[in-house]
């Protein structure tokens, strides 16, 4: 399979890993650990984890600010994605998106189907750019998020935020 685009610039990305959940802590969030874990094995830079509750404007604050961090590359988030209604991060980060990586949902569905059959349509994952910074939004299980961390975004990383930074 050839590759788009030749050797790329930047080996290491700046990452933020938010799990949205109104129950998990710091010593019970697998699906944040293992997001953190699998970034660092990349090569990639964890400057911001952080465990908020699932409440739309908790959420949208704490993208409000990370966002403003000038060496932020990535904000990826867990949780929140079902269609319960305590699920509110998809409804947040959708309304923020300026740009919306539709394959990204896509793709994910498709992969997550390959593995749990037809409940996969119940995933809302998505990503796209928000005030310059790729935004990614996983379910909160751990599998969840070894999958699109895996097949999707590290895979894809680099090339996306040197896309963005090409400006």
């Amino acid at each position: 399979m050839a590759i788009p685009h030749q050797n790329l610039p930047i080996s290491s990305v700046n990452c933020a890993v938010i799990t949205v959940s109104d129950t998990r802590t710091f010593e019970t969030d697998m699906s944040g650990k293992l997001a953190q874990e699998l970034l660092i094995n990349a090569n990639h830079k964890i400057i911001h984890y952080d465990i908020v509750k699932d409440e739309p404007e908790q959420i949208k604050s704490l993208l409000i600010s990370l966002v403003k961090n000038p060496i932020l590359d990535t904000i990826i988030l867990s949780g929140g994605t079902g269609i319960s209604p305590r699920d509110n991060t998809y409804d947040i980060v959708s309304q923020m998106l300026e740009k919306t990586l539709s394959g990204f949902g896509e793709i994910f569905r498709y992969l997550s189907y390959q593995e749990i059959g037809s409940r996969s349509m119940c995933s809302r994952a998505t990503a796209g750019l928000y005030n310059g910074k790729i935004v990614f939004s996983l379910p909160g299980s751990s599998n969840a998020v070894k999958l699109g961390l895996e097949k999707l975004i590290i895979p894809e990383l680099t090339h996306l935020v040197t896309q963005i930074n090409q400006g």
